[in-house]
């Protein structure tokens, strides 16, 4: 049986083109359909048929991203001097805009972010950007935000991971904590001591106005004393005369 040479080419012409003209994209990405250079919307996802030669589509990832951003020389608003890179997280809302608007989404994105961590953290003091990191990267995430909402993408995410200070300003750093930790201990001893005072003002009122307690404490001192030099106290004086001084106390070192 002779082959029809001509009728298997086209079947094979037509099995190509229908390969061709079907597409699948997964869940988490979106297909952008031009015909004849005109955008003629999106697809997917899923499965989804286009007419070869005639349409092209772009593939856009919908997914969470991050962009490293690379490390940047910074002067604070108090003109010290440090370098600071950072990570966003970003994602794709309106896969045609993020095709239209600009040529490419994720170069543009990590340019925005280098120029608005210098302009954010350079309105700042040393001090802020060590301590306020948070607000920081609130910041820098709502400025660029407002710039990548129009190319159809979202930050979700924008955290400072690294701030180099120059080694004279960590010297400084590190004197000034040592001078802090001094100066709370200071007062902490100081508050101690106005403390201890009043204590003692109170009891030197009390013992004032009761003798016989100022008496029993003064043999109190004088049993510790003797138990710490080795001495034997002997008191001499009438049960009555406690608090007066008709007593006698008199101390024997312990031989």
């Amino acid at each position: 049986m002779a082959l029809n040479i001509p009728l298997l080419i086209g079947g094979l012409a037509v099995l190509v083109l229908i390969v061709m003209a079907v597409k699948i994209t997964r869940q988490y990405e979106r297909a952008v359909v031009f015909r004849l250079g005109k955008l003629l919307g999106e697809k997917g996802p899923g499965l989804f048929l286009i007419i070869p030669f005639v349409d092209r589509i772009v593939r856009v990832d919908l997914r969470v991203r991050e962009l490293d951003v690379p490390k940047q020389t910074i002067i604070s608003s108090d003109n010290v001097s440090l370098d600071v890179d950072a990570v966003i997280y970003f994602k794709v809302t309106d896969s045609c805009k993020a095709i239209l608007e600009v040529e490419d989404y994720e170069a543009a994105t990590a340019l925005l972010a280098q120029t608005t961590l210098r302009d954010v953290l350079g309105q700042n003091e040393l001090d802020s950007i060590l301590s306020e990191r948070d607000r920081l990267n609130n910041s820098v995430q709502e400025l660029l935000d407002v710039a990548t909402i129009p190319w159809g993408m979202q930050v979700v995410l924008v955290t400072m991971r690294d701030v180099a200070l120059p080694e004279n300003m960590l010297r400084a750093i590190a004197r000034q904590a040592e001078a802090e930790r001094e100066k709370r201990a200071r007062i902490i001893l100081a508050e101690a001591e106005y403390q201890a005072s009043e204590r003692m003002s109170e009891a030197a009122t009390f013992y004032e106005k009761t003798p016989v307690a100022l008496k029993l404490r003064e043999f109190q001192t004088l049993t510790e004393i003797a138990k710490e030099k080795n001495l034997i106290v002997i008191s001499s004086g009438a049960a009555g005369d406690i608090g007066t001084t008709a007593g006698l106390t008199k101390a024997f070192t312990k031989r």
